[in-house]
């Protein structure tokens, strides 16, 4: 008799466990979707995509994006260019402009603009742990508008005025 308490207690305090966990994470449902549909993408693309992540600020007019490539589950290169110059400094060297990183190299390029190089099942982990937890003075956002896959995934703090999300905005995602 007692193990049949103790076993409906567990289940009982198990299903508590579960439901506050799901309620801690904002558009629960849209983003287990889109992970099966991650899962997917990757099983169809035998794990190696790439994918383009594009950056800018609201206070200039110059822009950038970062292609990272993903070859059998692991970050294989991160390439990284201005895709507008307009209102950037002219002494900017040209190396800083437009710059590959290969296997050894990656996430090497510190202190710029590029996005760092993740793959998807890290942005995913990420996107579960910590931009979508709902937290108080935050507004949260998720779209997936890559066929399923994540397309915009964070947050942005109330009362913040100019470049302040926090997590990923992805142009596209593609099968090597």
């Amino acid at each position: 008799m007692k193990i049949k308490f103790h076993f409906i207690a567990l289940l009982v305090f198990g299903s508590v466990l579960s439901s506050c966990e799901k309620d801690d994470l904002e558009y629960q449902n849209e983003f287990e979707n889109s992970r099966k549909a991650m899962l997917d993408f990757k099983e169809s693309s035998n794990n190696s995509y790439k994918y383009v992540v594009p950056g800018g600020s609201v206070l200039v007019s110059f822009g950038w994006e970062s292609t990272i490539t993903v070859t059998h589950g692991k970050v294989t290169q991160r390439h990284f260019r201005y895709t507008s110059t307009e209102g950037l400094s002219d002494n900017v060297p040209q190396e800083e402009l437009e710059w590959v990183e290969n296997e050894n190299e990656i996430n090497s390029h510190e202190h710029t603009s590029a996005a760092y190089a993740w793959t998807l099942d890290e942005i995913y982990d990420k996107a579960q742990q910590e931009w979508l937890v709902n937290r108080k003075n935050v507004k949260i956002y998720f779209e997936a508008e890559n066929n399923g896959l994540i397309s915009s995934c964070g947050y942005v703090e109330d009362g913040c005025m100019d470049d302040c999300f926090n997590g990923i905005n992805i142009k596209s995602i593609e099968a090597l």
